[in-house]
């Protein structure tokens, strides 16, 4: 897996994982940025292709989860979200 993110330090990633119902996860945007995709395009293909991934891949944060996760990450760029993220363990 080298070639997957051959230029993208290990900090930048690090920097991205959050603790969430006590699970490691990353944000829908930040690993569609890794990929170097769309948030939408990312969301997309996991839910076209839902049956290749495990139950507990990923799920949806709740109002008050994504409001305590804002709230801990002092620079963000969260934009103009229409729905709350999924999020990926």
């Amino acid at each position: 897996m080298s070639g997957l993110f051959p230029s993208v330090p290990v900090e930048s990633i690090t920097s991205r994982i959050f603790l969430v119902r006590g699970q490691k996860i990353m944000l829908d945007s930040d690993l569609a940025e890794l990929y170097g995709v769309s948030t939408s395009r990312l969301n997309e293909q996991v839910r076209r292709n839902i049956d290749r991934f495990p139950n507990d891949f990923m799920f949806q944060l709740t109002d008050s989860e994504f409001s305590n996760l804002k709230s801990q990450i002092a620079t963000s760029s969260w934009g103009g979200r229409r729905k709350l993220p999924l999020v990926f363990t």
